[in-house]
């Protein structure tokens, strides 16, 4: 047996270093010398859930309106991650509200969800907000996923986990987040058995297992004979982390809070993983409940066992956990990758997994096909071509996440002899809250850079060029920057500094965006994306 006292201290002091800094030092993830920083993904990879499977460590992680839905990651060590795919391909066989041609779901869609590994697949389940619960199933976690089947049309539920028993009884465990007509109360946690299959919920079965104020981000473990229920719930200091247990699913249950929260210093880490690994110890991977311009970024919290209960974090006084800012990397891996991607120079015929568009794309509209090595994005007009937000109607804007790093800077090649008048083509940051964007806008025959912001056009100079560099620098507060060459050499800044924001759940993003507001006319080939970041 472990001497509890003697590991605490030891973890205290392993910890110490990286407490007294925290996150705002611009530091991240992997630091190449056998330990790592918190977060170790410094952007929005919001409502996590995490396994490992043997060697292989994967994680899904919310969307809402994007496309491809449901990011699916992969690590070797916990903390070097790399996207490798997503479960839902095409939006609208959740709802047609997600398509380009309605725009009108902004932090909806894809909400959270858990994924297993049992009966040797891997499951995927997830909730929407209006359209009820979904789930797909691969044998390869890099997909294919199998076609989405809609579980549960229901509204105001969400944060769904899928457990298959010792026996192979499946259970499905959510949160109506509503009131409930059984207590009239809101945040009721129900448990479901489920079909054979994993396609049905036994309705019969239904059993409210908890309620407190906002209890959701559900996950259901088994675990040295005890069934372990982990959850969030609001507390005076926060959002977080409970946890239930019981020798049998129908209870009595015990409970007890895992960690303590400090919203203004650690963003309320509530909502992940927990795994074990093959050396015995327990972590647990999560993401940061209180977003900020950069989104819910993602941390890894060390996890103590005392007495029957997993202790996320640092182990205080009072046996609850709080937060850690990094130590010792869990498995050291020599000459593992540690940069997650992010650049494109468009040599696949499929787009890499670090895309998803701001909704589903109209799929006629662009081609990595119609000239080999650039992606090709045709102009259409936006659902409201001359009023309001116009990129928030704006369909196949093209995105990645922005990374909050102590410097970052995003360069898009475009070649822009294909534009009509009415075309207006560039880089964007955009959320909800806030957006502005760099790019070549055609006019009378004549292309102009241009600079908007929240809808507002600055028009810079004339470009009679075939071909315009775009770029966005950006630093650890969120203050970002526009310039733009001639020659791939020289940059010159354009616009105004700009403050990136959060908006609907989700955190700034960075994009390539292409619209005509006169006709469906003109096109831009994108040559390259590049993403420089620091460590």
């Amino acid at each position: 047996m472990i001497n509890t006292k003697k590991f605490i201290s030891l973890l205290s002091l392993a910890f110490l270093s990286f407490n007294l800094f925290g996150q705002h030092t611009g530091k991240w993830g992997d630091q190449g010398n056998g330990t790592y920083v918190n977060p170790v993904i410094p952007a929005d990879f919001s409502d996590l859930d995490a396994i490992r499977v043997g060697n292989d460590f994967y994680a899904i992680s919310s969307t809402m309106q994007y496309s491809p839905g449901m990011a699916v990651l992969h690590s070797k060590d916990l903390v070097n991650w790399q996207v490798i795919s997503h479960v839902v391909n095409d939006l609208t066989k959740i709802s047609p509200n997600l398509n380009w041609d309605k725009m009108n779901s902004y932090g909806r869609g894809v909400w959270a969800g858990s994924i297993r590994y049992y009966k040797n697949k891997f499951w995927v389940y997830f909730g929407t907000p209006n359209d009820g619960f979904f789930m797909s199933s691969a044998t390869n976690p890099a997909g294919p996923w199998s076609p989405l089947h809609q579980v549960w049309k229901i509204s105001g539920w969400d944060d769904c986990c899928s457990f298959c028993d010792e026996d192979g009884q499946l259970y499905f465990i959510a949160t109506n987040f509503e009131k409930d007509p059984r207590n009239n109360k809101k945040y009721n946690i129900h448990l479901f058995r489920m079909s054979d299959d994993g396609k049905e919920l036994l309705m019969e079965s239904d059993s409210i297992v908890h309620q407190s104020p906002g209890s959701e981000a559900n996950k259901l473990y088994k675990i040295n004979g005890y069934y372990y229920h982990l959850f969030s719930e609001v507390k005076e200091e926060g959002r977080v982390l409970m946890m239930k247990r019981s020798k049998k699913l129908p209870g009595p249950w015990e409970i007890r809070q895992l960690n303590h929260v400090n919203k203004a210093l650690d963003k309320e880490p509530n909502q992940g993983g927990l795994m074990q690994l093959p050396d015995g110890n327990w972590y647990f991977f999560t993401h940061h409940g209180s977003g900020d311009w950069e989104g819910r970024a993602a941390s890894l919290l060390p996890v103590t066992w005392l007495d029957g209960w997993p202790v996320i974090g640092e182990v205080g006084k009072d046996s609850i956990g709080s937060m850690v800012w990094g130590g010792r990397k869990p498995i050291n891996i020599p000459g593992i990758k540690k940069e997650i991607q992010a650049d494109d120079n468009f040599n696949s015929s499929k787009l890499l997994p670090q895309w998803e568009w701001n909704y589903q794309p109209r799929a006629d509209k662009w081609s990595l096909t119609a000239r080999k090595g650039f992606l090709r994005l045709y102009a259409f007009l936006p659902l409201k071509p001359t009023s309001g937000n116009i990129l928030m109607k704006a369909g196949n804007t093209i995105t990645q996440r922005s990374w909050r790093t102590s410097s970052n800077e995003v360069t898009v090649k475009i070649e822009i002899t294909g534009m009509c008048n009415g075309q207006y083509a560039g880089l964007t940051h955009f959320s909800t809250s806030a957006t502005s964007c760099i790019g070549i806008k055609q006019v009378n025959n004549s292309r102009y850079l241009t600079y908007t912001n929240n809808n507002n056009d600055t028009p810079g100079t004339k470009i009679t060029g075939k071909v315009i560099w775009l770029r966005s620098t950006w630093d650890l507060k969120g203050m970002n920057t526009y310039s733009y060459s001639l020659d791939g050499k020289s940059f010159l800044p354009f616009g105004e500094s700009n403050q990136l924001a959060w908006g609907s759940y989700r955190g700034d993003r960075v994009g390539i965006f292409n619209y005509n507001t006169e006709s469906e006319c003109g096109f831009v080939d994108v040559d390259s994306f590049l993403y420089r970041y620091s460590k």
